[in-house]
């Protein structure tokens, strides 16, 4: 079983390096988050979907709308939700993440259907959707909040994410080493609202227009197979 598990792993890493190599994309911010200021309504976490059997992945890849706009277009996946993980001050604001001394980082909730769409398949997108060589920083947004983690919420999760890190190491997939940090869930705080679904409440503001677009635009070329119906046509 451990063979047959760990061949259909290899076959998964090369098609993944097949997708890298073969697509020149720079996803990368080109500038930083916009600040702001808001009433923080803080919810724990949550990952209720009426009918249905999901499970979860959290992601950390930077400034959160960038990360929660392009896993929302992914077919399988129910619900995005904006916050904070990883952190050790319980429902922090945006404005204390945003001094980087409560160990969180901007990350998603990604609550998605096994039988839709794999967390394999969601690693592919985390991998190609950021820089995962910046050590504490996406374009120039930079601090620990907007650090590239994976928090796995168990040991499968752990185990693959490790498996995929090592591989893509080895390969020189990147130019520089990967220094995606791999930690166990601990808490996940919901953002405050306004930070919920930013990019489709908000395509005219300008980081949304000049960075988080761009992005999405060549998401949905290379991943235009696993996009939902409609959904960059």
């Amino acid at each position: 079983m451990k063979s047959l598990l760990i061949a259909s792993m290899g076959i998964k890493i090369i098609n993944m390096l097949n997708w890298i190599f073969g697509a020149a994309i720079g996803f990368f911010s080109i500038t930083s988050c916009a600040e702001h200021k808001s009433q923080n309504t803080v919810m724990n976490e949550d990952r209720t979907i009426a009918g249905g059997n999901y499970d979860t992945a959290t992601f950390g890849t930077g400034c959160f709308w960038c990360t929660e706009a392009i896993f929302q277009r992914l077919k399988g996946v129910a619900k995005v939700i904006s916050g904070y993980s990883g952190g050790n001050v319980p429902n922090p604001s945006y404005e204390e993440v945003c001094t980087g001394t409560t160990g969180h980082a901007e990350s998603c909730q990604v609550i998605y259907d096994p039988e839709k769409i794999t967390y394999d398949e969601l690693l592919e997108v985390f991998w190609k959707t950021h820089d995962p060589t910046t050590l504490n920083r996406q374009g120039n947004d930079v601090g620990t909040q907007y650090r590239s983690v994976i928090f796995y919420h168990n040991t499968e999760q752990k185990s693959v994410a490790e498996h995929y890190k090592s591989e893509l190491n080895k390969s020189g997939a990147f130019n520089r080493p990967i220094v995606t940090e791999i930690e166990p869930y601990k808490n996940f705080y919901s953002a405050e609202n306004y930070h919920q679904n930013y990019y489709n409440s908000n395509p005219s503001q300008m980081y949304c227009r000049f960075v988080i677009q761009p992005k999405i635009d060549k998401f949905q070329k290379v991943f235009k197979e696993k996009l939902k119906e409609g959904v960059g046509d």
